[in-house]
């Protein structure tokens, strides 16, 4: 039987892949005899997810899936836009050759498991961008980007899946790493902005469309 947190985090998995669907209406009592587990544990891991955006009360006793919209898309990618490339700048001295080994076997993590779901290759891609930001040593800004990332992650997978946004995300990511070796730091600045915004361009031209 699922415990708390494992529900928590295969509620965001199937929420990702849109097993349930963006505006979906659930209960408490269906997604207890979904996962086979109690509604107790099933109330404690839907208000985590309500506490992070991922669902809203609805009604008496439901919960919805919150749909992906252009407005916050937009937001969050301005919140991106001023705290990743600080993070970067703030931690690039600090970037030796491990460290950016590190990150590069996280970037072929990805690239040698073509079967890598949506969720797990969301997960990647923010283990990379955090193993290089988590070296700014900034408590109160890295604590920031990880709430920030529990609202993106939401986008991040579904992105990748539905608009096969991953090769140039991938592309990216290299070059970035490359710059970083060079030690050429504002234009691997300048490259992370390109890359949030590249990504929440394509994001809110599929979600027009949809």
């Amino acid at each position: 039987m699922l415990k708390k947190q494992q529900l928590y985090q295969q509620l965001k998995r199937d929420i990702q892949l849109q097993h349930w669907q963006p505006s979906a209406v659930l209960t408490q009592q269906q997604l207890a005899e979904y996962y086979n587990v109690s509604r107790i544990v099933v109330r404690d891991a839907l208000q985590q997810l309500i506490n992070e955006g991922w669902l809203q009360s609805h009604g008496k006793a439901g919960i919805k899936v919150s749909n992906f919209t252009v407005a916050e898309a937009n937001e969050l990618c301005l919140l991106r836009l001023q705290l990743e490339p600080l993070a970067l700048q703030l931690a690039a001295e600090n970037l030796n050759f491990s460290i950016l080994g590190q990150a590069e076997d996280l970037l072929a993590a990805i690239d040698n498991n073509t079967q890598l779901s949506a969720f797990e290759r969301g997960d990647l891609n923010w283990q990379f961008h955090r193993r290089l930001y988590q070296e700014c040593h900034k408590p109160h800004l890295l604590r920031l980007l990880d709430q920030l990332h529990q609202q993106v992650s939401r986008y991040i997978g579904y992105q990748e899946q539905s608009m096969c946004y991953a090769n140039t995300s991938a592309t990216e990511h290299r070059q970035l790493i490359t710059l970083l070796r060079a030690g050429s730091i504002d234009a691997a600045c300048t490259l992370l902005r390109e890359h949030i915004t590249t990504a929440t361009d394509a994001l809110i031209q599929y979600l027009t469309k949809t």
